[in-house]
């Protein structure tokens, strides 16, 4: 009988290697590359010619469509006449702050320069976007889409539908973006709004067939506005928002909060006509509105009628709206496992903070605070300083857990919690005006909303079962919203105001998600091309 050769221990793993370097390569995620050539143009979008910031000459900026877990290799480059950074909204960047393209973790990219962004959309689904993070640029534009699918294999919680329509809504102001910015320097304000667009323009229209189901994704992108949104004589299932697949209500309207993005199911059940698409601005005292068509493909009839109304009153009816979010327990999100398999509401605490918004004038100009401390850019990214042992940058001692009667000062403030920690957060409004609060790096479970004051008197109120995940959140006028975070992603995270003006003016921060054993498994290395400013020039990777 023959012998088979016996195999040698050096000769085993070298096929084991050989087997697992295959298994790698064939389960790797798809690479993406896109070059983004950002320049100025002069379009119209209210009537009257105006400068705005073009990605590969389009307004709004090129759509990101891709899966989850995609590789996005993407080269911005800088032709305006400016610094620039583009950051990209709700987009996780996982153990990579490296890349979130925000001035306390990035330098801007010089005029006539470029950066190559590297990210991936790790254990993500849902609708989200992008825009500049530098300056006042996002008054001029600069943004646009990220839609990201599920992978092909996860199932989705509904039928899929025939098509996608992405609507980018906000206000819109006629004043140059530098106009506005000198204007905030010299301690103004903004006064209100000119107008809205919907992808850029004040009229556009969407086309389906009867009896199909389609998806409408919607960001509010604007500066400053919250507006509602709805469809004449059509209802509108809400089925996502900003990554969490949601129990599936159907409404006649929607508040959709600056910063805020949710996907939505539209079913063409109705004659073949052509129907408004309204949103309107709330909680303001002078309404603007910008309309779009809904056109049945085998419409032969204009739209006619009154526009669908706005729901009756505001703040009430708002706040029971929002209770009304729910996450799906029983549905996957990126994941197959379902989204109620992570229960939050049985996780203790281990540090709670109430984060206080204000109006102060400083050295008489007007500046937004938290907590009565007021934001100041560094030179310096802090995510650099943090790296490279860097004194003085930044300060982690300026804003209290908890408001104070102190005078308002300014700071370039930092919040420090361990990696791991599970954070109650309440944002108190003390103020007349809708605020809208917004964590880069995460998601986050709104727990609760409620007027007046916050005291733990209020913890019981709490839905500790389905609340919405999600990355901004409303704080309604004179009221409340406590949140719950699970801090899993290391790094230099900002959390700021989404109203563009406030945060500007200092109603922001930055939460340092830290631990003292440096691992590759808690947080990547700065990439290769990392640009060094400010007090990091010179220094070394």
């Amino acid at each position: 009988m023959a012998l088979r050769p016996r195999l040698s221990l050096l000769h085993l793993l070298e096929v084991l290697a050989l087997l697992s370097s295959l298994v790698i390569v064939k389960g790797e995620s798809p690479y993406k590359f896109y070059t983004w050539t950002v320049t100025y143009g002069i379009i119209y979008p209210l009537g009257v010619p105006q400068q705005v910031i073009l990605i590969n000459g389009q307004f709004p900026g090129p759509k990101l469509d891709v899966l989850t877990n995609d590789n996005i290799i993407l080269n911005l480059i800088n032709k305006l006449d400016q610094p620039f950074l583009m950051t990209w909204n709700g987009i996780k960047q996982r153990k990579n702050s490296w890349q979130d393209g925000v001035l306390g973790t990035n330098c801007p990219i010089p005029p006539n320069s470029n950066f190559t962004y590297k990210f991936q959309t790790k254990d993500q689904i849902g609708t989200y976007n992008y825009f500049p993070s530098t300056a006042f640029h996002k008054a001029a534009g600069g943004f646009g889409a990220i839609n990201v699918y599920a992978r092909p294999r996860i199932p989705i919680p509904y039928l899929l539908p025939v098509e996608d329509f992405t609507l980018l809504i906000g206000d819109w102001f006629k004043t140059n973006h530098k106009t506005l910015q000198q204007r905030l320097d010299s301690g103004g304000v903004l006064s209100f709004p000119d107008g809205m667009l919907i992808n850029g323009q004040t009229q556009t229209t969407f086309t389906g067939d009867q009896g199909k189901t389609y998806m409408i994704r919607i960001s509010n992108v604007g500066l400053s506005s919250t507006f509602n949104f709805r469809i004449q004589g059509h209802t509108m299932k809400v089925v996502e928002v900003e990554g969490s697949h949601v129990m599936q209500t159907d409404y006649d309207s929607l508040d959709v909060h600056v910063g805020q993005s949710l996907s939505l199911l539209v079913t063409l059940n109705q004659s073949p006509k052509d129907y408004y698409i309204v949103a309107s601005t709330r909680f303001v005292r002078s309404n603007l509105s910008v309309t779009a068509l809904l056109r049945y493909s085998n419409s032969g009839v204009p739209a006619s009628g009154d526009m669908p109304p706005l729901p009756p009153g505001e703040l009430v009816w708002s706040m029971r709206q929002a209770r009304t979010f729910r996450w799906n327990l029983t549905a996957n999100a990126a994941r197959p496992n379902p989204q109620g398999s992570f229960h939050y509401g049985k996780i203790n605490t281990t540090k709670s903070f109430v984060f206080s918004n204000s109006a102060p004038l400083i050295n008489g100009k007007q500046r937004y605070a938290v907590n009565g401390v007021s934001y100041v850019n560094s030179e310096t990214p802090l995510k650099l300083a943090d790296h490279f042992n860097i004194t003085g940058v930044f300060s982690t001692s300026a804003i209290q857990s908890f408001p104070s009667n102190s005078p308002a000062t300014v700071a370039t403030s930092v919040v420090k919690a361990s990696l791991h920690d599970f954070l109650e957060i309440v944002f108190q409004n003390n103020e007349k005006s809708v605020q809208s609060w917004h964590l880069d790096g995460y998601d986050f479970w709104v727990v609760g909303f409620g007027s007046g004051q916050w005291t733990p008197a209020k913890r019981p109120l709490y839905n500790l079962v389905d609340a919405l995940t999600r990355h901004t959140t409303q704080v309604y006028p004179n009221s409340w919203t406590a949140i719950l975070v699970s801090l899993d992603n290391q790094g230099m995270w900002n959390m700021r105001s989404a109203i563009w003006e406030r945060q500007y003016l200092g109603q922001q921060f930055y939460l340092k998600v830290w631990d003292p054993v440096q691992s590759l498994a808690n947080e990547y290395n700065p990439p290769d091309n990392l640009l060094l400013c400010g007090k990091a020039i010179g220094r070394h990777t």
